[in-house]
C-alpha cells in the first residue's frame, strides 16, 4: 500500500514509447488527410451564408429602438446577398440542389418577390459559351 504524497510510476521503455508515438503519429496524418481531402466550400456556399447572415442583422434591426437609418442599411445588405445568389450559375449538381432548396425557403416567406430575383434567376441559368 503507498503512503500520502507517493507517486506511482510506470516503466516504460523504448519499444512502449515508440508504439505510442507512431499510434499519434499515425492518427494526426490520418486526420490531417481527411481535412485536406474535404473541398473548399463553393462560391455559392459562401453567398447562402452570407445572406443568412444579412437576415439575421436584418431580424435585429427590426428590433432596435431607432432602427430608421441601422434598418434601412441592413435591408439593403440582404437585397444584395440574395440578388448574388440569385445570380450565382450553379455549376455542379450540388451547388444546384442547395441553391433550388436555398431559394424555395426564401420564397415560402414570400420573399422572392423582386423582379431583379426572377431576372437574376434566368441569366443565372444561362451557361457561358
Amino acid at each position: 500500500m503507498k503512503g500520502r504524497g507517493e507517486i506511482t510510476t510506470t516503466k516504460i521503455n523504448r519499444r512502449v514509447l515508440l508504439v505510442h508515438s507512431s499510434a499519434v503519429v499515425f492518427a494526426s496524418t490520418v486526420a490531417e488527410t481527411a481535412c485536406a481531402a474535404e473541398p473548399p466550400p463553393s462560391k455559392l456556399r459562401v453567398l447562402i451564408e452570407a445572406h443568412m447572415t444579412a437576415y439575421a442583422a436584418l431580424a435585429m434591426a427590426v428590433h432596435e429602438v431607432d432602427a430608421s437609418s441601422c434598418y434601412d442599411r441592413a435591408s439593403r445588405e440582404e437585397e444584395r446577398a440574395l440578388l448574388a445568389i440569385c445570380a450565382c450559375p450553379a455549376a455542379s449538381a450540388g451547388d444546384r440542389l442547395a441553391k433550388t432548396r436555398y431559394l424555395l425557403e426564401i420564397e415560402a416567406r414570400g420573399e422572392l418577390d423582386l423582379p431583379e430575383h426572377m431576372q437574376a434567376l434566368l441569366r443565372s441559368a444561362i451557361l457561358e459559351a
